[in-house]
């Protein structure tokens, strides 16, 4: 399963790149930027959470401990399930397991269009970065991307069917950690 899901991400990662390029002059994403790191849910598949586990295996043992380390204290000071989150994989502004990132990691920075119609702004749009020079009162002047990249439509995708993926159940990334 997770030698399709990375054939899937090859191809996937080819058109979100495209993306970012068409955008590119509203995206202000680079290596060291994370703000949409610092405070989320982040939702993670089943398959996703095996991958990104994959990744987390080829660490070095100092950088595992303060994962961990991460993780219980996010564990320990999180009151509601609804509540946000610094990414537990984010160690020095950064993320320490890149090439295993989530789908919705990898889209973060994008304004999409919904399958509803509605567009989904990045969340960094409030603070002065993504789209925000073309978003007055939280609607973007120029045309979003015309695909609904959330986490379910890209599971669902024809893409995801192509490589007969089955992502499981979703919830949030700290939720998928016991304890």
């Amino acid at each position: 399963m997770l030698n399709n899901y990375e054939k899937f991400l090859k191809e996937f990662d080819l058109k979100i790149d495209n993306y970012f390029k068409e955008q590119s002059e509203h995206i202000c994403c680079k290596e060291g930027c994370s703000g949409c790191c610092e405070i989320g849910d982040y939702p993670f598949t089943q398959l996703e959470m095996m991958y990104l586990m994959q990744g987390f295996k080829t660490l070095p043992s100092i950088l595992q401990e303060q994962i961990r380390n991460n993780l219980f204290q996010i564990k320990q000071n999180r009151v509601s399930t609804h509540l946000f989150y610094k990414c537990p994989f984010l160690i020095n502004n950064k993320c320490s397991v890149y090439k295993y990132r989530g789908i919705t990691c990898r889209t973060f920075g994008l304004a999409y269009l919904t399958k509803e119609g509605v567009v989904k702004l990045p969340e960094c749009v409030n603070e002065g970065l993504c789209y925000s020079k073309v978003c007055k009162d939280r609607t973007l002047t120029v045309e979003p991307v015309k695909e609904d990249l959330s986490l379910l439509e890209i599971t669902e995708s024809d893409l995801a069917k192509k490589y007969k993926l089955d992502f499981g159940p979703s919830r949030s990334l700290i939720d998928w950690f016991p304890g």
